[in-house]
């Protein structure tokens, strides 16, 4: 029996009654009182763990070889011999990682001058471009005045030139995104928020009929700022519901749009909601009187709304589109900023969800050819792509540390750091079934995914699952909510009922 840690037969044997692994004692003790662990298994390890082995105490004879002074001689040539055999080693394995080292730096450099080539041959087109735009005839439908100098042209009814984010629009933004930054990094997470065995002991609260039977399905839940107990739900059946948990009465319907509608939000407050749908408007409601009126359609997209985000500041909003174009809205003017068309989305199918950062500088979208997109909102450039999912992009939802983001597809759920831009952690909770919704909670410390069941996954159990919810359709879940400090989880399901699940009262 040999020693786990040396190698050789110990004089005085000791096991471990965890592991089972035989060591010298002296050399055992001394791990454990450097590290107290097993330096095999990396288990805690104390000297009450260790079972010491009663052995001969015969005096074990000398080999042949050791008995005089040419065999000692011997075997330290032997073992000298073996030492310059692995320094040579060593040395011929150095050398070939320099060789692949200086390879590798030589591959980059090449790589850097090619594109720092190719750089400057964009950089010459484009201002051959500009050249090109700037000397080009003037269109045969532009009207000239007296002088001869070319008159602007009204463009027509609904199809106004947008004056795109101007200076001022990006210097609210920037601001924003900078007190809203400083502020994260002093929050403290609620001391009343949910724990994962408060989580764990969710049930069953409520099921509410909000929708139509005849063309059921909520496909997306908002709560009010003012109360978490009014929601507002985007149904399938075209209309939204605004439901108070409270009183358990419908406040409002909102009936307006053509075709299902495919989310909603409330902007600042209870009295004003947006809400997009797949009859390629994007609706704002205004509270009036004891019901809400439509104060502005945005119609500028050509393809069905898939999402609508709200900045932080509420004072614009951003919808993506099945064209393969997102835009930006002032609120107040009730009027649309800028729109971004991306061509690659466009081909592959159009956009099919959205999200906005926090911060909200940056806008992440998600497309039906399985591409994610991260935008920066003043410049409307895409800085960023993130590969990896199969199939349609169903759901984004960012945490709020501000460096987290989920994205769910037919093959789950992926984990992307904001940071080092990659894919961290993968989830897979619906074998051969797409993953339909994702939503962190307000603290970050939980993530819910919807699919063929709703479920809620702990951040800091290692994305370990917390909870499942079974009490759902078998056509499964669209979307879903937290409630403040996570003590309650809102699901949307392919029936007409809002789910309530949470603590028993």
């Amino acid at each position: 029996m040999l020693c786990s840690i040396s190698g050789t037969v110990p004089e005085v044997p000791v096991v471990s009654k965890k592991s089972g692994h035989l060591y010298e004692k002296r050399l055992i003790l001394k791990v454990i009182k450097e590290t107290g662990r097993d330096p095999v298994t990396s288990e805690a390890l104390g000297e009450d763990d260790l079972l010491e082995l009663t052995t001969s105490q015969a005096v074990k004879p000398r080999p042949t070889p050791a008995t005089s002074i040419p065999g000692l001689l011997s075997l330290f040539q032997n073992e000298w011999d073996a030492t310059m055999l692995e320094v040579h080693q060593l040395r011929q394995s150095l050398n070939t990682v320099r060789q692949e080292l200086s390879h590798a730096l030589y591959q980059h450099d090449a790589a850097c001058r090619v594109i720092a080539r190719l750089m400057r041959e964009r950089d010459a087109y484009r201002q051959q471009l500009e050249a090109a735009q700037r000397a080009a005839p003037e269109p045969a439908g532009a009207k000239r005045g007296a002088d001869g100098e070319a008159m602007e042209v009204e463009a027509p009814a609904g199809k106004k030139a947008k004056a795109g984010i101007t200076p001022d629009i990006a210097e609210k933004l920037t601001a924003c995104s900078n007190e809203l930054s400083k502020g994260r990094k002093k929050r403290a997470i609620s001391p009343t928020v949910a724990t994962p065995d408060d989580i764990a002991g969710f049930s069953l609260q409520s099921s509410i009929p909000l929708h139509k039977t005849s063309k059921g399905g909520i496909l997306a839940i908002d709560l009010s700022p003012a109360s978490e107990a009014v929601v507002a739900t985007a149904g399938a059946d075209a209309s939204v519901q605004l439901f108070d948990r409270s009183s358990d009465r419908v406040l409002a319907s909102l009936e307006g749009h053509g075709k299902k509608v495919n989310d909603v939000k409330f902007v600042g407050s209870q009295e004003v909601l947006a809400s997009a749908s797949s009859d390629r408007t994007t609706k704002l409601w205004r509270a009036e009187g004891e019901g809400y009126a439509c104060a502005a359609t945005f119609s500028e997209q050509g393809g069905e709304v898939v999402s609508v985000c709200v900045h932080p500041s509420n004072n614009y909003l951003v919808t993506a589109a099945g064209d393969g174009s997102w835009a930006f809205y002032d609120v107040a003017q009730a009027a649309c900023v800028a729109q971004v068309t991306d061509d690659a989305a466009a081909a592959g199918g159009g956009y099919s969800c959205a999200a906005l950062h926090p911060d909200g500088l940056i806008l992440c979208t998600g497309t039906a050819d399985a591409a994610v997109r991260i935008w920066e909102t003043r410049t409307q450039k895409n800085v960023a792509k993130f590969d990896g999912h199969e199939g349609r992009i169903n759901g984004i939802s960012f945490s709020e540390n501000g460096y987290y983001m989920a994205t769910c597809a037919s093959d789950g759920v992926k984990l992307w750091d904001l940071r080092k831009l990659r894919n961290f952690k993968s989830l897979a909770p619906y074998e051969g079934a797409p993953t339909a919704a994702v939503a962190f909670d307000h603290s970050g410390l939980f993530l819910g995914v919807g699919g063929a069941d709703a479920r809620v996954y702990g951040v800091k159990q290692d994305w370990a699952v917390v909870k499942e919810f079974q009490e759902v359709p078998k056509k499964g879940v669209h979307s879903l909510r937290f409630g403040a400090d996570a003590r309650s989880l809102l699901v949307g399901a392919a029936d007409h009922n809002l789910r309530v699940f949470g603590a028993a009262q």
